[in-house]
């Protein structure tokens, strides 16, 4: 499947549209518990399949969404970075949430900072949205601190409980980060 979106081009990274080859990879990743320690489960390959397909779906509907993440030369796949438009159901929809998932071998590098700063620019100078958030499991100090990086703020009155997650699970509690456009 192709995407209306064009890839975006960072000084490392290429950020492109889903490929079918990337699905073992990104099954690999959700696999791990360490990627997948501030949600409630590790996935199955079945799993992992289904993101994929409503990045797809996002995409044709909003002509924006995940991209795949490359790093040339050096790896094809390494997990997605991109915008997603927020689910009803979170207290601050609608919204323009700015996300990522790497494969641990590639965290500490930089490259989720590197890959969100190119999507918040696609965001607000492409499809020039006013604001853009993020938010994560409050224990999420690693994707906090990216959020950070990326210029975000968090006031605590809009931290919030999850809706997926059930009541008394540890990782209900999230926080948002926003960024107004320039």
């Amino acid at each position: 499947m192709t995407s209306p979106v064009p890839g975006l081009t960072t000084s490392r990274l290429v950020l492109r549209p889903w490929r079918d080859d990337d699905l073992a990879p990104f099954a690999a990743l959700n696999a791990d518990p360490r990627v997948m320690e501030f949600f409630p489960a590790v996935l199955s390959r079945a799993e992992s399949d289904g993101p994929v397909a409503r990045i797809r779906r996002h995409v044709e509907a909003h002509g924006f969404g995940l991209w795949a993440v490359e790093v040339p030369g050096v790896a094809p796949f390494i997990g997605f970075v991109g915008l997603m438009t927020v689910p009803p159901a979170l207290p601050f929809s609608p919204a323009v949430e700015v996300g990522w998932r790497l494969a641990h071998e590639h965290w500490g590098r930089g490259y989720a900072t590197e890959a969100g700063r190119a999507a918040v620019e696609f965001g607000f100078g492409v499809l020039g949205v006013p604001e853009i958030v993020s938010f994560t499991a409050e224990q999420n100090r690693p994707s906090r601190a990216v959020m950070e990086r990326l210029g975000m703020t968090h006031s605590p009155a809009d931290d919030f409980e999850h809706p997926s997650i059930p009541a008394g699970h540890a990782l209900r509690r999230h926080v948002l980060y926003r960024l107004r456009a320039p």
